[in-house]
């Protein structure tokens, strides 16, 4: 075998979905952030709360991203909050997919009783708008990035219970599932071994969509100061800083594109990944794969 054949037969290995123009310059994207966020001290030029420069300065040569109203440099607090805002989302949805999967799969599995106690809570929390109900629990809890974080917990676990339950409901009747009953496995048994691995595709694809949308969440609770306090350098609370230097437009400016770079990153791996568990569309996805 050459080295060519080698490197070919490594290639194919590769999924097709992963190999779109899309879903490379997405995880380009989400890679160089991830980067970011373990080389922000190194790549940092000053401290992201130092107070040591001239206030509202444009972004320049010598400060790319400019100063803020304090004289904090604003490229270094970009780079740091990065380090809060994209692990907090992360953790989030990785808390809220656990929680919401072992509740929607109790329901579907089990039914009665459990499926009628979870799903109402499940449709409480639905008749909210999303945002609205993260700001209430939110501001009961009181302004900090830990309450936050439990605020979008409260309201971001019933769309994975909701996905999980109607897949378990389908796939607790196929045949080996009842073959693994006969054979004696309990019910959490079969639940954890031949049911939920057989679900967590679509389950997987949400917790991609929902990175953004948990970025958002929280960015949008700092904005409006229910989240991280001064002076945590999280972006959504930058960019509110900004709103209120408005000629200096580089204080929200910079932190508003990071925001979307990365929301945008995961929506579109998301899409990729959607699409290429869908039998409709996988061979298109093949098609465009580089």
């Amino acid at each position: 075998m050459t080295a060519l054949d080698a490197v070919r037969r490594r290639r194919l290995r590769v999924p097709a979905a992963l190999r779109t123009p899309v879903a490379v310059v997405s995880l380009a994207i989400i890679v160089a952030w991830v980067a970011v966020i373990v080389l922000a001290p190194v790549l940092s030029p000053a401290g992201p709360n130092a107070q040591s420069f001239d206030r509202l300065t444009a972004p320049s040569a010598e400060h790319w991203f400019g100063t803020d109203q304090v004289g904090r440099d604003v490229l270094s607090r970009v780079l740091h909050g990065a380090r809060v805002s994209i692990p907090v989302a992360a953790m989030l949805v990785v808390a809220s997919l656990v929680i919401g999967s072992i509740l929607g799969a109790i329901a579907g599995y089990f039914g009665r009783v459990a499926d009628e106690v979870i799903m109402r809570v499940a449709d409480l929390v639905f008749a909210f708008p999303t945002i609205i109900l993260a700001m209430v629990v939110a501001a009961v809890l009181g302004p900090s990035l830990s309450n936050a974080v439990i605020a979008i917990l409260v309201v971001s676990w019933p769309p994975y219970a909701r996905v999980t339950r109607s897949l378990v409901l389908s796939a607790r009747q196929a045949e080996y599932v009842i073959a693994g009953r006969l054979l004696g496995n309990g019910p959490f048994t079969s639940l954890s071994k031949d049911v939920l691995p057989n679900v967590a595709a679509p389950v997987v694809v949400l917790a991609t969509l929902d990175v953004g949308t948990a970025i958002l969440l929280l960015s949008g609770l700092s904005f409006l100061g229910l989240g991280a306090v001064p002076p945590t350098p999280e972006w959504g609370a930058m960019v509110s800083d900004g709103v209120q230097q408005f000629s200096s437009w580089w204080i929200a400016g910079f932190p508003g594109l990071a925001i979307m770079s990365i929301v945008l990153a995961f929506n579109l791996l998301g899409d990729v990944l959607r699409d290429s568990l869908d039998p409709h569309t996988a061979e298109t996805v093949k098609g465009r794969a580089l």
